[in-house]
């Protein structure tokens, strides 16, 4: 473990290889699991907000559930989380050429708002747990992403700098800056 302010990165953050092969996975991150995409308080407000412009690109079913538990549930665990579709698939998955994506992204892309998605969605595969004095930031092995490691290794591309753009959102560039120099020390 590293320890950079308040946060502890696991190594593997550094260690593993990773880049995301939706060609390969069809996106399967937002179609399996027993929850939907974990949630900041912040982020069921800004979604509240754009609803509006993220619905349009959304399926019947995700508008339903939608208008049924509103934008948020808690999970199992206790967690804020996105509602499921079929307690399955998050509500804001959309399908483009056989690829599952994100309806708030979709929007986001087109203009229509200023949030990308979830942070959480973000940052997959790195998983991040806030407690009272740290966050702790793990990378997260599925097997459904064996593909996007298998292209990391072949382009030798660790976790963090995949996920650079969204560590940077979470944490800032002074941040991540202090992260790229651990890397090069290690």
């Amino acid at each position: 473990m590293i320890q950079i302010e308040n946060k502890i990165i696991s190594k593997d953050v550094f260690e593993k290889q990773f880049i995301c092969d939706l060609n390969a996975c069809k996106g399967a991150c937002c179609v399996e699991g027993d929850s939907g995409a974990p949630l900041l308080e912040d982020e069921i407000k800004k979604i509240e907000e754009i609803y509006d412009d993220v619905k349009e690109y959304m399926t019947r079913k995700g508008r339903g559930i939608i208008e049924e538990k509103g934008v948020y549930v808690i999970d199992s665990d206790g967690d804020v989380t996105t509602p499921l579709i079929n307690d399955r698939q998050c509500a804001f998955v959309i399908s483009e050429n056989g690829i599952s994506k994100c309806a708030i992204e979709k929007a986001y892309t087109e203009n229509k708002t200023d949030f990308k998605k979830p942070i959480s969605c973000h940052l997959f595969p790195i998983r991040i747990t806030s407690y009272k004095d740290f966050d702790a930031i793990n990378y997260e092995s599925i097997k459904i992403c064996s593909p996007a490691c298998d292209l990391g290794k072949s382009m030798q591309v660790a976790v963090y700098e995949f996920l650079e753009e969204s560590i940077v959102r979470r944490y800032g560039q002074a941040f991540y800056n202090e992260l790229r120099s651990i890397a090069k020390a290690l």
